[in-house]
């Protein structure tokens, strides 16, 4: 989770540092590039219809310009403001996006699966006793950590999620139940 968070929290940053500060500089790059290509079609230097991108001429007095401005040698980009504003829009966006993670990861760490004697407290305060345990379902332990205590309450079954990537010591409490699952079925028979 922590590195889905960063990985969001760096992508808006990139869109954000883009969208405000290497967008906007090449957009006067290119602004600086667009009137010295016209300079030159005026001049009669370039074809009119040419954009210029393969004229020696052109290439020359760019990294003039370029070396005396202090610029990047390389023919710049066209930024436009929408492209820049949606830069920002989507830098924006994913740090919000961040951010609502960022807490769902925290509100997420305060939660605990936890024994206390004979009683299990689940994620959302359910206490159930560890002779109510009737099953366990395992399907999702190989792959995600995540197995079911099926318990009855009230006449119904229900289910108590032990997931043990998130909740340290949920598989001692599967092997706690499980061995009493065990004890009974035996003393039963």
């Amino acid at each position: 989770m922590l590195f889905m968070f960063f990985m969001f929290a760096c992508l808006a940053g990139w869109f954000l540092t883009d969208g405000y500060v290497f967008w906007p500089k090449e957009a006067v790059r290119y602004t600086e590039f667009a009137e010295l290509r016209n300079e030159l079609v005026e001049a009669g230097r370039l074809g009119e219809d040419a954009h210029g991108e393969d004229s020696q001429e052109l290439r020359l007095a760019w990294e003039r310009h370029a070396r005396e401005m202090g610029y990047k040698r390389n023919f710049p980009s066209e930024r436009t403001d929408a492209s820049i504003r949606e830069q920002r829009v989507i830098g924006w966006v994913l740090m919000a996006g961040a951010a609502i993670f960022g807490a769902w990861i925290a509100w997420n760490h305060k939660l605990r699966v936890r024994a206390e004697g004979n009683v299990v407290i689940g994620v959302s305060g359910q206490r159930v006793e560890l002779d109510s345990i009737i099953a366990i379902d395992r399907k999702k332990w190989k792959k995600k950590g995540i197995a079911y205590a099926i318990y009855e309450s009230e006449g119904k079954q229900r289910r108590l999620c032990l997931d043990d990537h998130k909740f340290a010591g949920c598989e001692a409490i599967i092997l706690e139940a499980e061995r009493r699952i065990k004890e009974r079925s035996n003393s039963s028979e």
